[in-house]
């Protein structure tokens, strides 16, 4: 099987997973007070805030032989860097600090995730880092509109009321798709699609453990 069906299929496989979580129904029916949308953003922004850093990493030991991905990812970082801001704003139109968030330790799935891409960045394969990419990817871009329109609809908010993060990502992160898809077509190196696959199949698994992991 090609690198390109094995990712549609472990893509349709894991997001059907994550749509059957009871968060995930939820977040995309709108059925949430504003005390659990605040705290389904108090998650987030840990992987927001590590994202680009991450990628600052694997950018950093990609030198000459990955350099098609080292530009990728200068100028995905680039498009990413300071979304933990937006973040932090979407979370202060509902009366939170952004001390309550910045302090607050990350739950264990939260810290595993970003403790396995860090790992993969500086240890491990820097090309594993796409797969972290294409995951959180897939997830704004499938999910993120959907929730934010269901559940401003639900408080009677403006999406520029508390929302910008998740519409803002909704339709940008298609672009990213298919920019990163054309990146992998440029990759013909198996071991990288071994990495890669082992990449997007922990992050999906951990964003699993996220959305059904107690608080």
């Amino acid at each position: 099987m090609s690198f390109a069906n094995q990712l549609i299929e472990l893509t349709d496989i894991n997001c059907r997973e994550i749509e059957s979580t009871p968060t995930i129904r939820k977040l995309l029916s709108g059925d949430v007070s504003e005390k659990h949308y605040v705290s389904f953003m108090t998650d987030i922004y840990p992987i927001v805030l590590h994202f680009c850093p991450i990628m600052a990493a694997a950018a950093g030991r990609c030198a000459q032989r990955y350099d098609a991905v080292r530009l990728y990812l200068y100028d995905h970082i680039h498009e990413e860097k300071g979304h933990e801001k937006i973040v932090l704003q979407d979370i202060a139109s509902f009366g939170y600090a952004a001390e309550q968030v910045i302090e607050k330790t990350p739950r264990w799935s939260i810290q595993a995730m970003i403790s396995f891409n860090y790992y993969s960045a500086l240890l491990g394969n820097p090309c594993s880092v796409l797969g972290m990419i294409y995951v959180l990817e897939i997830m704004s871009s499938v999910y993120a509109g959907k929730a934010a329109d269901a559940i401003s609809n639900t408080f009677g908010r403006k999406l520029s009321d508390g929302f910008v993060f998740l519409q803002s990502h909704a339709s940008a992160d298609m672009e990213h798709m298919t920019k990163l898809r054309n990146l992998f077509q440029s990759i013909d190196s198996p071991d990288v699609f071994s990495d890669l696959t082992n990449s997007v199949k922990m992050n999906f698994y951990l964003f699993y453990q996220i959305f059904t992991s107690e608080k």
